[in-house]
This record gives structure tokens, C-alpha cells and sequence, in this order.
């Protein structure tokens, strides 16, 4: 008999609910969930594949233990007791900073890679942490960080009453959208043309997106941060500017006008390729719109001057009045967010508290940058001691950071690596144990982090769909064993690590004033917490102290997750309201428009405008079928337009001898890949773009179609060096290529 189960869809950022059809313990289909307070029914073709995700018969369905030179199946003891072995000797002779720790993408989209690898990270006590984030939005927290005194106090763009919505290298309409939680952003943009509003988009390339806009610039790639700064000037000297009610809680605008000074539309419209009457119509547009919104993403983060393209994106919202009210970007309120302490000034941010060892790269938000993970394995220096232990968790760097090559032969020196993934991938391959977690239908959801970046304030919650199977271990054990495993307590009961984060989250919240439970006994609270396990007590206790919780009992009618669970399609919270001045954190309580930081940054973004490169330029893109390097085992999510090719433009094509479906050889600084050529004015003149995530033909991998189809790494063809100073992202969107017709190939 066939029976219907909720679940939200882990399988990018929009979130959307689903209806999954279950035979047995197996999952035969899935919908939108028409009655989801967040999505209502809307279904990418990820989630509709969610079942063949979910059953993939190359996922893991046991650990796997190094014996003899060869990974082979073990069981849960005999992995955890290898971990012990392998990390704890690494710290006790070397220090923690010795064992590194990777965090992958896939770890926002689970409960377990949200509630777990922070305990592991302070119980470790390394520096040595590396995550996805500096090769996407590092520099978005950056500036967040400067700005607002909270890397994670992020504005979205308000989509469902906007105006005017300006988008810089973001393509919602195949990626769902990023840093910007919105299912259905596509019918969110047709809705916004709908009411009479206007799209902007700049992107070199003429994505699905941008055949939807009402101007479409196809800038030179890099130069996003030149651009809006030549829109922020242009406000300046045609006095556009208008903080409105903003006005009060921002500082710097008269050092902001003089440094930026340079930046007139005629200066950048050559290195942007932009004419300026066209940047000053922008500018004029964005100011005379009711409302309008600003938005940019991974195009104009992961590029030389990303934190300052990030900082520039929020600096037009707030020059045009559109920061923090209906309409523009405003700042989501999540239900498992603090309680909301008052206004005030705050400790700030910080950049370059420490710094890796090689290079020298200042952390940037407690990480150092991904693109140096190689180099601190295999590079000995006098100031300390390379990394000998690794701990990768939902994690590939080999294909999603540059020059795979060299960390592909760094991994296999190390003296132990655990990897917590379900495939035995191009990076887990290395790894001494490999730890699966079970499959998505078997765990349960909250989406933590994406809650925060959400476009209206909503909660969901959804218990696992089907049972675990019979030795599975539910991922968020893993992880919990994992964490003692590592820190010295192996053998410890796993809901040790639950209770001992419950007991310091509710003592510190009983000392806080502005809390609800302000002088009442932790004890007596965590007694009252409610929950399967301790993931759902944690859940719990989250819900209650949060800025809609029910407060231990304080507010009867406040959330809980006994609330929570009463409603399986969500509580809807409402539409994101204006929050200023409180989540501010800055040292001056006000937002900072001109931080230090970036005030020293901006001599380099003016350097650029002297630059003009010549030849071609790589940028990369993204498929709706597809997440990174998740998905390609799946056969429902490849072949189509999901395929590894080189976009070229025609003159390109022609000038160089290129044939449209002929292999060509790409070169850059890393090393080089050959690839099928597609010929198509899709992409302007003087660019080429690879899409992101594939590779998939190292030996010593599970992943049968992946390898049936591998594609090439793009980001072989990057050797690393080229990072975004103040934030340590990867560039890897602008960087010059070389590229060679194949003689002989068809």
C-alpha cells in the first residue's frame, strides 16, 4: 500500500515542501506541497527527482575503514574506534590546529550539519577550519560584517513588493535563487512584471533570467564593483540620495561621497563595457521607483573585488532609502534566531584575527580560505606544523576548490581522514573512514540557516518519512559520535553532546536580561523541553527562546515545537517588516557605511579601472538540474542542457577555428581540461563558460553514471593564488583563458 509523507526539500535553497509518495519504505514520487505556508505546491525538477536522489543505489549504506591500503565495509564500532586512533594522537602531538576541519555546502541543508559541526569545531580547538563559503559568499558576511557588526545579518531582497529589482550575477531562474531563500523566485519575477515593476539584470552572460528583464547589461566579467559604484556616484552628483528613515542609523555618507569620487560613469564604462548614459539612466531608475531592491550573488562575489562588489550592493540600498523597508532588502526574522537582544552598540566584526600559516591569508568570519587548504597540508613552514588530520563533513573539495590536482595528492599524505559523506566521491576516496549518513527521506528537516535568508518569515518542520533502515545511523548520532569521537570522550553517550549544548545555551540565556527566561533555573527549563531526541529537544528550546517563542511559558501563544508539530505545512509569520536599529552589532550601534576595511580596499578597485584585458575570460555557470557536484549520479538530473560544455560566442568561434560540438583544450594558470564546444551568442564576445561541479573520472570512486559522463573540473584551470583580499574567496568568474581548437575531433 502506497501512503503520503511530508518533507522539505533538501536539495538546494529554496526549500519547498513536498508530498512524497512512499511504497513500503520506499520513495516512488514526489510533488509540491499545494498546502506549504512557504512554497504553496511549486516543485523544481530536484525535487520532483527527490525519490531517485533519495534511493541512488551508490549511496553507502555502511562505513568504510582503511585496511591494508583498501577501504572496506565495517561496522559503527570499529569506525568510530579508527577515528579515535587517528585524530586524538594528531592533536596530542602536534596541537589541534593540526587537524583541519572542511565543511561542505551540503551542510546547511541538513538539521545534523547545523546543530553538530560548531560543538566539534570548539571542542577540536582548531584555527584550521574550511568551509564552501570562500568559494561562493564569503564576501557577502564580509561585508554584512562591516557594515552591520554581524557577518550573518544578511538583507534580502523583498521579491513579492518590489518595484524595481536590480540582479548582478544571479540567475534564480535556473539556481532557485542564493543567500535569498524564495521558492518559485522564477514566478516571483513574473509576478514582479507582472504588477508593473522593472528587472534589471547584469550578467555577461543571456541566461534565462536575463531574457526575462527589462535591460539586460552583459558586463565585462569582474567589474560588477566598478559599475555600482559608478550607480552610487551618480546618485551623489545628480543629489539622488535619500536615506529617509534610515537617516538616523547611518554614518559615514559624506566619507562615502568623497571616496567613491573616481568611480563617474565615464571612468568604467570602458573596463565594464557599460556605456555611461546607460549607468546614469540606472541610477536614475533605482532612485525615481517607489521601491526598488538591489541584489547580487555568486557573479559578483566570486570575482577580484567581491566584498566590495557585496558592500556596493547594500550601500545603493541604503543610499536610495530602500534598506530595511517593504519593498527593498530588509532583514529576516527566523524563528530559531537569539532572542532579540536590545538596540545598542555591539562588539563589531573583525577581520584577520589570525592567519594561515603559509600564505599568510587572514581568516575572514573563524575560516580560512578553501583555496589554501592544499597548500597547509603539504607546505612545511617555521611557524608551525602542517595539517597531518583532516574531518570532512558533506564536503568535495577536490572538485569545487582550485587545483583539485595538487589537493588530490595532499590528501593522500596525511596521516588520517575521516569524511562523513554517502558517496565514496573524489575527495572521500582519501579518507581512512568514510561515515554515510542515511538518505533524506530517513532524516528529519529544519532549515536553520535558510530560515534566516528567507523572503517571508515562516517555520517548518518535518520528521523523517521513512524509518532508518536497519544499520543506518541517523546522521545527526553520526555527527554527535563524530565530536566525541574527536575531542577525547569517545565512548561517551552521543546525547551527551545535546545536553551539555542545552545546559550552556539555557544557563547563558537565564543571565541575559533581555531574555524570557531571565532568572528562572536552567534545570527546571530544560526539564520542560519537549522532543523525540535530543536534536528535537534542541529544536525545542531554540523555538521557545527565539523572537516568536512561547518563552518557557511566558507567551502562551508563542512557538514550540509541540506547536510546530501540530501544523505539518508550516506557520506562516508573515512578510519581512523593517527591524533597524536592532540587529545592528556595530562598535557605533549605527550602520558603518565606509568601515576601514574597505576604505583601504578601494585604491585596488581603482586600479581597475586602467585595466583592459585582452583575450578570453572563464565564467561559470549553473544548471536547474543540478547543485555543485551533488547530483550527477542521478540520471533524471543530467544529459539535456545539463551537460559540460564550453559556451563560445560566434565570433569567438570563428576567429579561433572552433567548431560547434569539437572538442577544444582550455588553459589557465592550474592546468588545462578538453572539452565539447557549444557555439552560442548566449554568452558575449570575449567570454567562456564552463559550469561548475563536474570531473567526475578519478579512479577509486562510487559514483557509476557520474563516471559514465565525467565532464572536466573548471576549477583545475585555477591555481589558486587569486583570491579577494578582504574575504579569502576564490575568484573564479573573470580569470583569463586560453583556448585551442582540437584538430581531428567531431
Amino acid at each position: 500500500m502506497s501512503r503520503t509523507a511530508l518533507r522539505i526539500c533538501p536539495l538546494c535553497e529554496a526549500t519547498c515542501g513536498l508530498t512524497l509518495t512512499i511504497d513500503g519504505t520506499r520513495v516512488t514520487g514526489a510533488r509540491g506541497d499545494r498546502e506549504d505556508v512557504f512554497s504553496r505546491g511549486f516543485v523544481c525538477p530536484k525535487g520532483a527527482a527527490f525519490g531517485a536522489v533519495d534511493g541512488d543505489p551508490d549511496r553507502l549504506r555502511t562505513p568504510l575503514v582503511r585496511r591494508d591500503g583498501e577501504l572496506r565495509e565495517a561496522g559503527w564500532e570499529e569506525a568510530f574506534d579508527a577515528v579515535a586512533a587517528g585524530i586524538r594522537p594528531v592533536v596530542e602531538r602536534y596541537g589541534p590546529n593540526a587537524v583541519g576541519v572542511v565543511l561542505g555546502n551540503p551542510n546547511v541543508h541538513t538539521m545534523a550539519g547545523a546543530l553538530y559541526p560548531q560543538v566539534l569545531i570548539a571542542g577540536l580547538g582548531t584555527r584550521s577550519l574550511f568551509t564552501a563559503s570562500t568559494v561562493d559568499q564569503m564576501p557577502k558576511h564580509v561585508s554584512s560584517g562591516l557594515l552591520y557588526g554581524d557577518a550573518n545579518a544578511i538583507p534580502v531582497p523583498d521579491l513579492d513588493r518590489t518595484d524595481h529589482l536590480l540582479l548582478l550575477g544571479a540567475n534564480p531562474m535556473e539556481s532557485n535563487g542564493s543567500l535569498c531563500t524564495a521558492p518559485d523566485f522564477p514566478g516571483r519575477l513574473k509576478a514582479l512584471k507582472a504588477r508593473g515593476g522593472t528587472l534589471t539584470v547584469v550578467d555577461p552572460r543571456r541566461t534565462r533570467t536575463a531574457k526575462l528583464a527589462d535591460r539586460h547589461l552583459a558586463i565585462r566579467p569582474g567589474t560588477d564593483a566598478l559599475l555600482l559604484a559608478a550607480l552610487a556616484h551618480t546618485l551623489f552628483e545628480e543629489d539622488l540620495v535619500d536615506l529617509g528613515d534610515l537617516a538616523p542609523h547611518v554614518q559615514g555618507v559624506a566619507e562615502l561621497r568623497y571616496s567613491i569620487g573616481d568611480f563617474t560613469p565615464e571612468a568604467v564604462a570602458g573596463p565594464c563595457d557599460v556605456e555611461a548614459p546607460v549607468i546614469r539612466a540606472l541610477a536614475r531608475e533605482l532612485a525615481a521607483a517607489p521601491t526598488a531592491a538591489v541584489y547580487g550573488r555568486i557573479g559578483s562575489c566570486t570575482v577580484p573585488h567581491g566584498t566590495l562588489a557585496s558592500w556596493l550592493v547594500d550601500v545603493l540600498n541604503i543610499l536610495t532609502g530602500n534598506l530595511d523597508r517593504p519593498g527593498g532588502a530588509l532583514f529576516p526574522q527566523a524563528a530559531t534566531d537569539r532572542t532579540p537582544r536590545p538596540a545598542g552598540p555591539g562588539h563589531g566584526f573583525a577581520l584577520g584575527r589570525w592567519h594561515s600559516r603559509v600564505s599568510r591569508h587572514p581568516e575572514a568570519k573563524g575560516e580560512l580560505p578553501l583555496s589554501a587548504l592544499a597548500e597547509e597540508i603539504d607546505t612545511a613552514t617555521p611557524e608551525g606544523v602542517p595539517i597531518r588530520a583532516l574531518v570532512a563533513v558533506a564536503a568535495n573539495p577536490v572538485l569545487s576548490a582550485p587545483d583539485g590536482a595538487r589537493l588530490d595528492k595532499a590528501l593522500d599524505s596525511l596521516d588520517f581522514m575521516v569524511s562523513v559523506d554517502p558517496y565514496l566521491n573524489e575527495t572521500s576516496r582519501h579518507a581512512d573512514v568514510v561515515l554515510p549518513p542515511p538518505p533524506p527521506a530517513q532524516s528529519p528537516h529544519h532549515d536553520f540557516a535558510f530560515n534566516t535568508l528567507a523572503v517571508r518569515n515562516q517555520v517548518r518542520y518535518t520528521r523523517p518519512a521513512v524509518p532508518l533502515e536497519p544499520g543506518r545511523m541517523a546522521e545527526t548520532e553520526i555527527l554527535a559520535r563524530l565530536t566525541l569521537a574527536a575531542t577525547g570522550l569517545h565512548g561517551a553517550d552521543p546525547s551527551a553532546v545535546d545536553a551539555m549544548v542545552i545546559d550552556q545555551t539555557l544557563g547563558k540565556a537565564v543571565r541575559e536580561e533581555h531574555s524570557p527566561v531571565h532568572g528562572r533555573d536552567p534545570r527546571e527549563l530544560a526539564a520542560q523541553l519537549h522532543g523525540v531526541n535530543g536534536p528535537e529537544r534542541r529544536l525545542d528550546m531554540m523555538l521557545r527562546l527565539g523572537p516568536y517563542g512561547d518563552g518557557f511559558g511566558v507567551r502562551p501563544d508563542g512557538l514550540s515545537l509541540d506547536r510546530l508539530l501540530a501544523h505539518p505545512h508550516g506557520i506562516d509569520l508573515g512578510p519581512l517588516r523593517p527591524r533597524l536599529p536592532q540587529p545592528l552589532k556595530t562598535a557605533s550601534g549605527r550602520v558603518e557605511l565606509l568601515p576601514p576595511p574597505i576604505a583601504a580596499d578601494l585604491p585596488r578597485l581603482r586600479q581597475a579601472l586602467r585595466e583592459r584585458p585582452d583575450g578570453l575570460v572563464l565564467v561559470g555557470r549553473r544548471h536547474l538540474r543540478s547543485n555543485n557536484s551533488w547530483m550527477h549520479n542521478v540520471p533524471a538530473l543530467t544529459g539535456g542542457t545539463n551537460r559540460c560544455t564550453l559556451h563560445i560566442h560566434p565570433e569567438d568561434a570563428e576567429r579561433l577555428g572552433v567548431r560547434d560540438g569539437a572538442d577544444v583544450r582550455l588553459k589557465g594558470a592550474g592546468g588545462e581540461v578538453v572539452a565539447p564546444a557549444e557555439v552560442t551568442d548566449g554568452v558575449r564576445p570575449g567570454v567562456v563558460s564552463l559550469p561548475h561541479g563536474w570531473g567526475h573520472d578519478r579512479p577509486g570512486t562510487r559514483l557509476s553514471h557520474a563516471a559514465a559522463d565525467p565532464g572536466v573540473n573548471v576549477n583545475q584551470l585555477l591555481d589558486g593564488s587569486l583570491l579577494d583580499p578582504l574575504s579569502g574567496n576564490a575568484v573564479l568568474n573573470g580569470v583569463p583563458v586560453a583556448v585551442t581548437a582540437l584538430t581531428g575531433s567531431s
